[in-house]
């Protein structure tokens, strides 16, 4: 059997997982990619696998209609987020599809943490400008007592809750599945957008659907305190870059840290590159050696299960 891997992470840790495959005489195939593959591509590569652990490519009903029609069985959507992946299209095929969910909230809650932190201080700009044989002297925030407002409270959510908290930090939490301020107290509830005009940061962890989707448009953002500060480590798509960039440029957002783009990798010609005391990130805030692991394992294990393979010396 052969099984395609087109999730940069665990492609790039590729040697410390063989094991998992070569116990079950399966062959993988690991194709050059950076973020994701195309459409096209992935029309040409599927149909020649039995199985498919999939990144952040578009896992269409294109794609699967070309799979059924070769060898393709089964998938995994490697790590939690679902967006590219229609799965009304892969059940008419017949191709089960699951993902690895609760893989990596620390790791991502870490980045974020980093994120908050680095705007509130500048710390990145100051290492910019030190680099530059400057020696800047900004005044940041202090952290505690200031308000986030975190939009989603899931596995990742709860993980950035925390570290926020430690931090002194007020939370109120936008998240459509909690219906009850007692399901998070201490923390606070709101319905999006309200309340956006107390938040001194809005920290997005949700996931990426139908009523998230450009959730961050120009008008909260006509609502949002002046000189608030955006961290997004979840799905590029959750924001309008253009509203984004004309409230940089207005001055109403301070600054943005971005892990995820609208277009990935981000372009060269993007206007969010000339801003300085902005953070970018690679959608990269779940790749540590141990969430690779965990999140590489539990893909295997979910695709070898629809596909029937076993360890040859199981």
């Amino acid at each position: 059997m052969r099984v395609l891997i087109t999730c940069p992470p665990m492609i790039n840790n590729i040697d410390n997982l063989h094991h998992l495959f070569e116990e079950s005489g399966v062959q993988t195939v690991c194709p050059d990619v950076a973020q994701t593959l195309s459409e096209d591509q992935l029309v040409r590569l599927v149909p020649q696998c039995d199985g498919w652990i999939i990144g952040d490519d578009p896992a269409t009903r294109r794609v699967f209609e070309a799979g059924k029609k070769g060898a393709l069985k089964a998938a995994v959507k490697w790590g939690v987020g679902v967006d590219n992946v229609d799965f009304v299209a892969a059940k008419d095929m017949g191709i089960p599809v699951a993902n690895t969910p609760n893989m990596f909230g620390d790791e991502v809650a870490d980045i974020a943490m980093l994120y908050v932190t680095a705007l509130a201080r500048e710390t990145f700009w100051i290492d910019r400008e030190v680099r530059a044989g400057r020696w800047p002297k900004p005044t940041g925030l202090s952290l505690a007592g200031k308000t986030v407002g975190l939009i989603g409270l899931g596995n990742i959510g709860q993980a950035t809750a925390k570290r926020l908290s430690a931090a002194g930090m007020r939370i109120i939490v936008y998240d459509p599945a909690i219906t009850s301020a007692a399901q998070v107290s201490p923390l606070m509830l709101a319905n999006w957008p309200e309340r956006v005009e107390e938040c001194d940061f809005l920290v997005f962890t949700c996931s990426l659907n139908s009523s998230s989707r450009q959730m961050l448009n120009a008008s909260v953002l006509s609502l949002v305190k002046k000189g608030v500060r955006i961290v997004n480590v979840a799905r590029g798509a959750l924001i309008v870059e253009s509203d984004l960039i004309d409230a940089l440029q207005q001055g109403i957002v301070h600054s943005v840290a971005l892990d995820v783009f609208e277009t990935e990798p981000l372009p060269l010609s993007s206007p969010l590159r000339k801003f300085e005391r902005c953070v970018f990130g690679s959608h990269n805030a779940s790749n540590t050696s141990e969430a690779v692991m965990r999140a590489s394992t539990r893909a295997v294990e979910l695709l070898f299960r629809f596909l029937g393979v076993g360890r040859r010396d199981a």
